[in-house]
Parts: structure tokens; C-alpha cells; sequence
């Protein structure tokens, strides 16, 4: 079915248009239109977590596996409240475009749990980490599904993901990027999506013929803005 462009588009809908337009770019055949609109593999879990005051509170995870054809999945964790399974599916697809795009062995995955982090302590996003973790484990690995941080995600998150994951199936600091360059991460990572929008600034400026100083040239930034 095709998606026809519009306001009320969910993030999957309109991921699958822009999808489409670049299938019949390239006449992509149906059959192979088929399977890349869709899922390999979608986990929804529950993961009750408790509280800091004691409350058992109940959030929604999901791990979304689009499309491994090049390679273990790859893809991001994000927490927060709209991360709900067509976000994550939409972002999982997007992807599997990029790692193929830039060459990598990789193929494309996004995971995400539906909560507020900035009312939750440390302790309370440590238990839901290793808790959602634990949940979604059996289908990560290194030669699998390979976490990273995504929104309201960082190094200390991957560290707790990398030795909850550690506990079941021994100890592998692969089976996550984005972790503290002291348990293996690379160095630069922190700042390597700032430095790429620069890159690409710089390059989109070039083209244009935009002047590159500050004095007498202005910006926007159009995106979500992390809690």
C-alpha cells in the first residue's frame, strides 16, 4: 500500500513514504518492497521496576530488529515518553538505512522505554536499565543486535546494559558501543554526532556558497531537544 504524504503521518508512515520514493528511484522490485516496509523482529515487554519509595511502577520497553541483512542490528536506546513501538520501529528502519549508506556491516535496530528520566533518581533508571536489559537480553549478543545511547541514554547506561548482559552470557564489553572509554569505548564517541552536524554544515555551507565565519551568518536547529 502506498503512503501518501501528509501532517497526520505517524513516524513509520512517514518513514515508509520517504522509503518508497527512493524504492522507485532505484526500481526496487515489490517482493524486496515487501520486506523492507516491515519488521524481521518486534519485542514488546513490561518492566516493572520499584521505586525509590517503594511504588512498583510499570513501563513499556520494546527492541524493534528491522532488517540484519548486512549484519548484526545495530541501533540505540532512548528513554522517553512518546519512545512508544511505531517511534522505534521508525527509528529502526532509518537504521538500516544509515549503517548501509555509510558501508558499515551493520543492519538496523532501535530499542526504547516509555518513562520521564528526569523525575527518576540514579537508582531508579539503574533498576530500569539492567530490569529492561534482562527482559530483552536473549536477542542481543555481539554477533546479533548491539546496543548504543540514544536520547536520555549515555555511557553510564551502557554500562549498566553491558554488565547485566555480562551476568547471563559472560563477561564482553562488544555487546554495547557508546560505553565509558574505562570499559572499552572509544574515545570521541561523547562528541561524534556534534562533530558529524558540523561536518555536514560546513559542507552544505560550501555548496551553497554560504560564507562559513560567524560574523554575518545565522542557523537553525530543527529537532527534538533532549531532557
Amino acid at each position: 500500500m502506498t503512503v501518501q504524504l501528509s501532517d497526520t503521518l505517524t513516524p513509520h508512515q512517514s518513514v515508509t513514504y520517504f522509503f518508497d520514493r527512493a524504492a522507485d528511484c532505484i526500481g526496487l522490485d515489490d517482493e524486496m518492497r515487501d520486506v523492507l516496509r516491515g519488521s524481521y523482529r518486534e519485542l514488546s515487554v513490561q518492566v516493572p521496576v520499584r521505586m525509590d519509595d517503594g511504588r512498583l511502577m510499570v513501563f513499556n520497553g520494546y527492541r524493534v530488529q528491522h532488517n540484519g541483512a548486512r549484519g548484526p542490528y545495530k541501533g540505540g536506546i532512548r528513554y522517553h515518553p512518546e519512545a512508544d513501538i511505531d517511534e522505534v520501529r521508525a527509528l529502526a528502519a532509518l537504521m538500516t538505512w544509515k549503517t548501509a549508506i555509510a558501508d558499515l556491516p551493520f543492519g538496523g535496530a532501535k530499542g526504547g522505554v516509555q518513562c520521564e528520566t528526569y523525575l527518576m533518581s540514579e537508582s531508579e533508571k539503574q533498576r530500569l536499565t539492567r530490569r529492561f536489559t534482562g527482559m530483552i537480553a536473549y536477542i542481543l549478543g555481539v554477533n546479533r543486535d548491539i546496543p548504543a545511547p540514544d536520547m536520555n541514554t549515555n555511557a553510564q547506561t551502557m554500562a549498566w546494559m553491558m554488565d547485566e548482559f555480562g551476568k547471563r552470557y559472560g563477561h564482553n564489553p562488544a555487546c554495547v558501543t557508546g560505553k565509558p572509554v574505562e570499559l572499552g569505548g572509544s574515545l570521541g564517541r561523547e562528541a561524534a554526532t556534534g562533530r558529524g552536524v558540523v561536518f555536514t554544515a560546513i559542507e552544505h555551507a560550501r555548496r551553497a556558497q554560504v560564507p562559513t565565519t560567524t560574523k554575518g551568518s545565522t542557523s537553525k536547529r530543527r529537532g527534538p531537544s533532549k531532557r
